[in-house]
């Protein structure tokens, strides 16, 4: 197949060169905003050392650095079939699709971010300000960025989903191995096996999906222009160019809302565990809210009291709470050691009147008490073991989004600051990939109605799984999209790409498990 051109922009020098300045004012001001709210939030933290603020700006700038290659190594994607079917221009392709990523991030909620950080070992998220927290941050981010840069490298689409998933699953596995199994929880399977499934039939779903969709489109809509190859650097008639834009606009904002979570989650993670009287608990929520708290949390505390049957809370309430979370094996003493402990987390809240006012020497320990209290309700509701009743299984659920309200949020400036990486990474790198999706995957040029396919299967694919709080690759929906619309039309298949794209999906899970466990243990020593 021979190498395709790009499609030129029309616009003059002086339109592109304000187009570039406009994008780079917005980013010196998301940035400006984004060091003024840090340097605020730090203020009146006071730490014994410097080290702290050193390990802290070297672990953002390592999690900004994983979304950045993840902006040109997922989100070139998205702009692949608006440039191979010359409806873009390739530099305002990248601007336009960094610029939905960017508020795809802002507008998103936070649910993959945290089912993400599920996997994680409790007992390191609960203390990842330390040695073990913070070899755990950099092994499995540097472990991610190695694998999503050299397979950019090589131009194959690999999924940064995909990588970060492995990375957090050999960090856990070393962290047993390095411990034994008692005491430690490892990886959480059940919420592995979750995102598993998803990252795994999400491309399945993508090559299935947009061959169908496409064989619907020609039978539904016999316009043959939408269906043939390009015309060489001619841009499409207007509405199939509005198509495709508007396709490529929805796979860039689905994008942005899913994979940029992956790290806010990390950056919280982060922030907590070095600077925990600025983050650990969420400062916006008002007097009002916290007497609502304490509230639910005094109606949990009688709930739980009933399901004791008298056994008395042990001395540790919280490692009790642990050892469940840990183990998911309910002994006698776990409903005990739970009432206790949300009877503990409303008297640390309530002597302060208000989220905000807990005392800087308890917030860490505040916050790790509803880390932990959320955690085992979520394994509860899970297994349905105890058999609450309805209402009181309504109660308990309510106690469980007050917490998760109070310890799993993200500030304006961390959305930002992740959208700025994102689409930075968008228009540095993006050739690579959009070659290969261009070129390499079928044996003729993509046609327009084949380019809206994959991209109408990729964001619908993404937006359900941003709703269920799911990671998915948008590199392997949106890939595996082209590939399905390419078998429906007769197009034929470049085999040897697609078994490199296939390849690549295999290593990704036991590479990426083998970089970061090897990275944990090599840190953890020198921690």
């Amino acid at each position: 197949m021979p190498e395709l051109s790009y499609p030129q922009s029309t616009a003059t020098p002086a339109r592109r060169g304000l187009g570039l300045l406009v994008f780079l004012l917005a980013i010196a001001l998301g940035l400006a905003y984004c060091t003024t709210r840090l340097v605020t939030d730090l203020q009146p933290v006071r730490l014994p050392s410097a080290l702290p603020y050193v390990l802290l700006g070297v672990a953002l700038l390592i999690a900004l650095g994983f979304e950045f290659v993840n902006g040109f190594h997922d989100t070139a994607n998205a702009v692949a079939t608006v440039i191979y079917t010359h409806s873009l221009a390739p530099i305002p392709a990248v601007i336009w699709s960094g610029t939905w990523n960017f508020l795809g991030v802002l507008t998103s909620t936070g649910a993959v971010a945290f089912g993400i950080l599920q996997l994680l070992p409790v007992e390191l998220i609960l203390q990842v300000g330390s040695g073990a927290g913070f070899s755990m941050v950099f092994a499995l981010l540097i472990a991610a960025i190695i694998w999503n840069l050299g397979t950019w490298y090589l131009g194959l689409p690999s999924s940064s989903s995909h990588t970060l998933v492995g990375s957090i699953i050999g960090v856990g596995l070393m962290n047993q191995l390095m411990h034994g199994a008692s005491g430690t929880s490892g990886v959480d399977w059940g919420q592995a096996l979750g995102v598993g499934k998803s990252l795994l039939f999400s491309p399945i779903v993508g090559f299935l999906l947009s061959a169908l969709l496409l064989v619907v489109l020609k039978a539904a809509v016999r316009v043959p222009q939408l269906y043939a190859e390009p015309a060489s650097n001619e841009p499409p008639p207007f509405w199939i160019r509005a198509l495709l834009i508007l396709t490529c606009t929805g796979v860039s904002f689905a994008h942005g809302s899913n994979d940029g979570q992956k790290g806010m989650g990390l950056i919280m993670l982060i922030l907590i565990g070095t600077v925990p009287t600025a983050y650990a608990l969420n400062k916006a929520v008002t007097p009002a809210q916290t007497q609502t708290f304490l509230a639910v949390a005094q109606q949990t505390s009688a709930v739980l009291s009933k399901y004791t049957n008298g056994v008395p809370a042990p001395a540790d309430v919280r490692g009790g709470v642990e050892d469940y979370v840990r183990t998911r094996h309910l002994t006698p003493t776990t409903l005990p050691s739970l009432e206790a402990l949300v009877t503990r987390i409303g008297q640390q809240v309530g002597s302060s009147g208000a989220m905000a006012n807990v005392p800087t020497n308890t917030v860490s320990n505040a916050r790790n008490d509803m880390y932990v209290a959320s955690e085992a309700i979520r394994l509860m509701e899970k297994a349905k073991q105890p058999a609450f009743s309805a209402d009181d299984l309504k109660a308990v659920d309510n106690f469980k989004k007050q917490l998760d309200g109070a310890t799993k949020f993200i500030p304006t400036w961390v959305k930002v600051a992740v959208a700025i990486a994102l689409g930075l990474g968008t228009m540095v790198g993006w050739k690579r990939i959009v070659v290969t999706v261009g070129e390499k995957i079928g044996k003729q040029h993509l046609t327009y109605g084949q380019g809206a396919s994959a991209e109408v299967v990729a964001m619908l694919t993404i937006g359900a799984a941003d709703v269920y709080g799911l990671p998915v690759s948008t590199t392997h929906v949106l890939s595996s999209g082209v590939a399905g619309t390419m078998a429906a039309n007769g197009s034929g298949l470049q085999w040897s790409t697609v078994r490199s794209l296939l390849l690549a999906w295999v290593l990704t899970l036991p590479a990426s498990i083998a970089l970061s466990a090897g990275l944990y243990w090599v840190l953890r020593q020198v921690a």
